[in-house]
């Protein structure tokens, strides 16, 4: 009896690494920064670049994750990579001086990126070829639950059972969670097990790695060059906006709803994903179903800036942002690998997240920024536009980049 493909289970895993890497990296840190604010009475500016910091760090693991893999393994990565994760956040929850907070966001930040977009991908590639989209779509859908679940937990625990004490539970619960799915699953590849990608026969397989087109020259790319600047842009934009999106919407509503607004924003972005999945299955040039989910969340944007006058556009505009959220970070893996030859996609994919989080890592502090230099209702407009704006050019260098998909 043929033995079930494995790839399934490496999906189901890489789901549930999402959840923990983005509900704990990446829709922590806002959190983490108001409630930081709250208990030290720091000030905005300075919060920001923490979370600037968390993120630029990431940049540094980012680029050498491939390095890491080949002589560490992903099983070994992945466990350093959440204990690390998990001891920079129980910083953040402790610290009393600000070079505490930046030692505490640059080894949350190292940590995070092991279970974040690179990782992913990475875990996902020697399973799957063909069904390459539908399978990211179901790993990243974990991001979004990651946000779901985290957004209002986080603000659940802290206020009931106080920063550190969330943050050592969170901690213990993600470091043993991780650590049997590492050494389970993620420790297995195809050929130990006698399988191919996609669960397709060695004839086929064979088949399908016969014609390899000659390398791509990537700094004088124009699809490589025009897919870094659209991924970066947009989550320059998206990034930006989330660090203070959190303490924005508490201006409005109280915390929990805030909590809950952004949990249902994830919640779009597992919409969006599978909408996106769809429309690519309709052989829809990707770059074009990308330009659609930039605009998704333009208009999300201009829908919040009425939230002062019309209270329910907080829903509107938090849905139209959300269902863009997952695709900025699933969508260029997957334009990559319709547009250069299978084995440089991994090379691409690493270099254009690692150029992506080395530009989005700003977002926080420059936001933060124009928050505080412009002060009040004026600081929430100007934050939208230049996020709506920045959204807009990510469009732009989509379509720049545009050709017919191969694949």
């Amino acid at each position: 009896m043929r033995p079930s493909f494995f790839g399934n289970k490496v999906v189901v895993a890489t789901f549930v690494m999402a959840v923990f890497g983005w509900g704990i990296g990446f829709y922590g840190p806002p959190i983490f920064m108001y409630a930081v604010m709250q208990s030290t009475g720091w000030s905005l500016a300075m919060c920001s670049a923490a979370v600037t910091v968390h993120f630029l760090s990431g940049t540094l693991v980012v680029v050498n994750l491939p390095g890491f893999y080949r002589h560490a393994g992903v099983p070994l990565v992945t466990l350093a990579g959440v204990i690390i994760l998990s001891i920079g956040v129980y910083g953040w929850s402790i610290a009393t001086q600000p070079y505490q907070l930046f030692i505490a966001a640059t080894l949350s930040g190292f940590g995070w990126v092991t279970m974040g977009a690179a990782a992913v991908n990475a875990v996902i590639s020697p399973w799957f070829v063909k069904r390459r989209p539908d399978a990211l779509a179901k790993a990243y859908n974990g991001a979004s639950l990651g946000g779901v679940i985290f957004s209002s937990a986080w603000v659940y625990l802290i206020s009931t059972f106080g920063f550190t004490n969330a943050a050592i539970g969170t901690g213990i619960l993600s470091v043993a969670v991780m650590a049997g799915l590492s050494f389970m699953v993620f420790n297995i590849r195809p050929e130990q097990l006698g399988q191919y990608p996609d669960g397709a026969s060695h004839e086929l397989c064979e088949l399908q790695q016969s014609s390899s087109p000659s390398a791509i020259m990537l700094r004088v790319n124009r699809q490589f060059l025009t897919l870094a600047a659209a991924m970066s842009l947009g989550l320059f934009a998206q990034i930006g906006l989330v660090s203070q999106l959190f303490l924005m919407l508490t201006n409005h509503v109280a915390a929990q709803t805030a909590g809950l607004a952004i949990g249902v924003a994830t919640t779009s972005a597992i919409a969006g994903r599978y909408l996106a999945t769809w429309l690519m299955g309709r052989n829809i040039n990707r770059r074009t179903v990308a330009c659609i989910n930039y605009g998704c969340q333009l208009a999300g944007c201009v829908s919040l800036i009425g939230l002062s006058a019309f209270p329910a556009l907080l829903w509107v505009g938090m849905i139209l942002f959300g269902i863009g959220i997952g695709n900025a970070t699933s969508l260029p893996p997957l334009i990559a690998q319709a547009e250069f030859p299978r084995y440089q996609v991994h090379r691409v994919v690493t270099l254009i997240v690692a150029i992506a989080q080395g530009c989005y890592a700003f977002a926080p502090v420059v936001f933060g920024g124009v928050k505080s230099l412009m002060g009040g209702a004026y600081g929430e407009l100007s934050l939208l536009v230049v996020a709506g704006c920045i959204q807009g050019l990510a469009l732009v260098a989509l379509l720049l980049g545009r050709k017919t998909d191969r694949c």
